[in-house]
């Protein structure tokens, strides 16, 4: 599952490619894994693909010089986070101020970027008075704003997220003033009258939580389905992609995408950041990585993915804290404007000069093979899966699933009860924590005798079981990497360690 939040700060979409000139600037890296300069930005390595890659920015953040040098330098496209919301823009009705926002495109004008517009139409950061309108005036304000913003920017504007955020989890319409007063129709006015004031603007639909296959992915199929059977103007969706290593990588996101493309549409990763729970570690901070580098490999694997926004490039900027405290560290740039391991990671999936690959790109997906969470047994099924560029020596790679040995025999048995691999290759054993933790007190460890595992490969089920000596019994509800579901998923709560460092899972 893909986490569920509100994001207070702005949103992103698609557009084509502009790239006025070659920028041949060395990077030195400092906070990641590659320290020496590289030549190539983010952008460039993209554009090299057919694609962008940008990043969001505000007002406040652009008299920053060293922030904006970065801004101007390494990225492609830029999104405004507020400057171009309907509070900022028409703060009372028919008085329309795009100072702003003008700002924004002043500066993608003279950096050579394209600009993504944010947004013509969403429920949140309206002013009072749209609230406050009569149902039989409501129409004809949306027409009128979009318009207005739409004719002021254009030519200035690549692409407009047109409607922002219009599901709710599972999949129904959002309640906003719009939908309230004309249904579903609201959404098909807006293109028309988007397109109608720019007809070169890329329109698209931009929600989050639709980066993988589900309930809310679906209900947006089906709106850009019925668009397009209706003529409607629309041009993508975008995927915002605020993810967290707390929670698993959006299920089959790639095969999401390629039904969207299906459709004739462009997909564009519009909001892109992964979160964690403070403080960052080695594991979190591996996980990060590897979120960030599957993105940018499904955008990659879709022809019609036609780029990726990071939502700010550096948490210095991030929307993050203040929306979960507690959580953070979420963008590609630390504080101090220094590249983290989630930078070397996209440059790789894009073929930059260290992308020779990472040979710790793992993951983990689980489920649970037992129908009790307190008989006397604990049977973990496990895959790893390769989603790196270069084939990994399974001999380096250990697994650990944390558990708590709760009442009885102190000592265990483990078994391979089913491996595609053959069971003689997995070896097994169970260790006592140090320094025990809520729901962690011993762990399963499983390795490998021989074989190796090639980029995109999985290992394919490994079923495991154990049990005290005594046989018995568990109580698996409070345990650390316990779940109780019965189909495979990305496990951010199981470690996997390459060569003793980790690099995947939150380590209780």
């Amino acid at each position: 599952m893909s986490l569920v939040k509100r994001c207070r700060h702005g949103r992103t979409g698609g557009l084509p490619v502009l790239l006025a000139g070659t920028l041949a600037l060395a990077t030195t890296l400092l906070g990641g894994p590659a320290t020496a300069a590289q030549q190539g930005t983010l952008h460039e390595l993209a554009a090299a693909q057919g694609k962008y890659f940008g990043s969001a920015t505000d007002n406040p953040e652009l008299p920053d010089a060293a922030y904006a040098a970065t801004l101007g330098s390494e990225f492609g496209q830029i999104t405004p986070g507020n400057s171009m919301k309907w509070d900022a823009t028409e703060p009372a009705e028919g008085r329309f101020d795009f100072t702003k926002g003008d700002v924004i495109t002043d500066f993608a004008r003279q950096h050579g970027q394209t600009v993504r517009g944010h947004t013509l139409v969403w429920h949140s950061q309206l002013p009072g008075w749209v609230a406050a309108l009569p149902s039989s005036r409501v129409e004809a304000a949306m027409t009128d704003h979009i318009t207005r913003e739409a004719t002021h920017f254009r030519g200035a504007v690549a692409a407009w997220d047109v409607v922002n955020e219009p599901f709710n989890e599972d999949g129904t319409f959002r309640t906003s003033p719009f939908h309230t007063t004309m249904g579903k129709d609201y959404i098909a006015t807006a293109l028309r009258t988007a397109h109608a004031a720019d007809p070169d603007a890329k329109l698209y639909l931009n929600d989050y939580n639709i980066e993988g296959l589900g309930a809310k992915s679906d209900a947006m199929y089906a709106l850009a389905s019925e668009l397009i059977d209706e003529g409607v103007p629309l041009d993508g969706v975008g995927m915002q992609a605020h993810l967290a290593v707390q929670y698993g990588f959006p299920y089959e996101m790639r095969e999401n995408m390629r039904r969207f493309a299906d459709l004739g549409l462009d997909v564009a990763v519009t909001e892109l950041d992964v979160r964690m729970q403070l403080p960052a570690d080695a594991a979190k901070t591996a996980t990060q990585s590897s979120y960030y580098r599957q993105v940018v490999e499904a955008c990659l694997a879709v022809e019609r993915c036609v780029g990726i926004t990071a939502w700010d490039y550096t948490d210095k900027y991030s929307w993050v804290p203040s929306t979960f405290p507690g959580e953070g560290a979420a963008n590609l740039y630390d504080e101090n404007l220094t590249p983290k391991p989630a930078y070397d990671a996209v440059r790789t999936a894009l073929g930059g000069e260290d992308g020779g690959g990472e040979p710790g790109a793992l993951k983990v997906r689980y489920r649970s093979g037992d129908s009790s969470a307190g008989d006397n047994q604990i049977k973990p099924g496990l895959q790893l899966v390769n989603t790196g560029t270069t084939a990994v020596s399974l001999p380096e790679v250990t697994v650990r699933y944390w558990f708590t040995g709760d009442n009885g025999a102190s000592t265990y048995g483990t078994w391979c009860d089913w491996s595609p691999l053959g069971c003689a290759t997995v070896i097994h054993r169970v260790a006592a924590l140090s320094s025990p933790s809520a729901g962690a007190d011993h762990y399963l460890e499983v390795g490998f005798s021989s074989g190796s595992l090639a980029p995109g490969a999985s290992t394919g089920e490994i079923q495991l079981r154990l049990s005290k000596t005594d046989w018995s019994d568990f109580d698996e509800s409070d345990d650390y990497s316990h779940g109780s579901g019965t189909s495979y998923a990305d496990a951010s709560k199981i470690g996997v360690y390459v060569g003793g460092e980790p690099v995947w899972g939150i380590e209780p």
